[in-house]
């Protein structure tokens, strides 16, 4: 009776924690509603909504609903809805190859708006020059949207995961995105869900980052995740990329880069995921366990704006193929977010930058 007892806990925490959240973000510039059986490619302008303190960012504001499949046992076919932030170049200054596109994949009780006002995102994109895509996980698939990291299709490639690969190819077809420098990054649930896209999709996503995400492969089914992410999967972890590896024998996995972002001070998924995840992606980009070759120890900032953390970093060559990032003090949250919202942090270090300075240095 334990595990059940552990897992209606655990949800009773998480559902307080969502209740704290602000409304969902309802635009910062155009939204635009696709006909049912494609992207629509006109925008409708809406007046700018922004919080205090916080300028909208400038660039366009696009949402949409991409049409799915129908899958055995539906009626018809489902939609996911998703949100697109395109940077306010003129058309002459589009990179030759097109826009570097980030996929950004929100946690349980989190909409994509919410996301990505908490983690804001499309502000450092604007400066940096990314396009940054929102998908969201459906009440009607999953009542917390939650991603189904722990579903078995989901972990092979099917339903979600497709879905979301099937959503990318649509943006980079409809808007100018550099197909050789596309990431997944993600929260919690949406990490977990990144690293499967990732692993699915190696000639489609470049890197990665995941923040306070479980580790891979090892769960299947409800319950198993809830294990996983109160106390990793040692043996399953191992396995997992075992398996993984062993079903590609004629096109080799290639190199993926991982941002690994955690805080030691984490109650919903415990530190030892980051830990596992690690020896995961070490083994999958050829790399030894073992100490990492770089480390940096950084204090907290004055007046404890920041959070003291530990970057331990493992190269190939000159190149970091993954950096693992340790915050002391920070809890199940996105570091130096939007306190507004559940699940964000004020205290740095800035997690969003880290990404897109991370994602920078990696191109498939």
């Amino acid at each position: 009776m334990a595990k059940p007892v552990r897992k209606t806990r655990l949800l009773r925490s998480l559902t307080r924690a969502a209740k704290a959240q602000q409304s969902m973000l309802t635009t910062l510039l155009d939204v635009y509603t696709p006909a049912p059986s494609k992207p629509a490619r006109k925008a409708v302008p809406r007046k700018p909504v922004a919080r205090p303190g916080l300028a909208p960012a400038t660039g366009r504001w696009l949402a949409g609903r991409f049409p799915l499949p129908a899958t055995p046992g539906q009626a018809a076919a489902r939609s996911m809805q998703f949100w697109l932030y395109l940077p306010d170049r003129a058309p002459d200054e589009c990179p030759r190859d097109g826009w570097p596109l980030v996929v950004m994949l929100h946690g349980c009780h989190q909409s994509a708006t919410q996301f990505a006002q908490g983690t804001r995102m499309n502000h450092l994109a604007e400066d940096k020059g990314f396009a940054v895509l929102y998908p969201q996980q459906s009440v009607t698939v999953q009542v917390q949207r939650c991603w189904r990291w722990y579903d078995r299709a989901t972990q092979e490639g099917r339903a979600e995961t497709d879905a979301l690969a099937s959503l990318i190819g649509s943006v980079c077809e409809l808007h100018p995105i550099d197909q050789r420098r596309i990431y997944a990054c993600g929260l919690s649930a949406g990490a977990g869900m990144a690293a499967i896209l990732a692993l699915n999709h190696p000639e489609l996503i470049a890197a990665v980052a995941l923040h306070s995400g479980p580790v891979f492969g090892a769960a299947h089914g409800q319950l198993g995740g809830l294990r996983v992410m109160r106390h990793g999967a040692a043996e399953q972890a191992d396995a997992a990329i075992d398996g993984l590896l062993r079903g590609r024998p004629a096109a080799p996995m290639p190199p993926m880069p991982a941002l690994l972002i955690q805080g030691e001070d984490d109650q919903v998924v415990d530190p030892v995921n980051q830990r596992q995840l690690a020896r995961q992606w070490l083994q999958l980009n050829g790399l030894p366990a073992g100490p990492a070759m770089r480390v940096a120890v950084k204090p907290a900032g004055r007046g404890g704006s920041r959070n003291a953390h530990e970057i331990h970093d493992y190269l190939v060559g000159r190149k970091v193929v993954l950096r693992v990032v340790r915050i002391a003090g920070l809890g199940h949250a996105w570091s130096g977010g939007d306190p507004a919202l559940a699940f964000n942090a004020k205290a740095g270090p800035d997690a969003s930058r880290m990404a897109l300075e991370f994602f920078g240095r990696h191109r498939r």
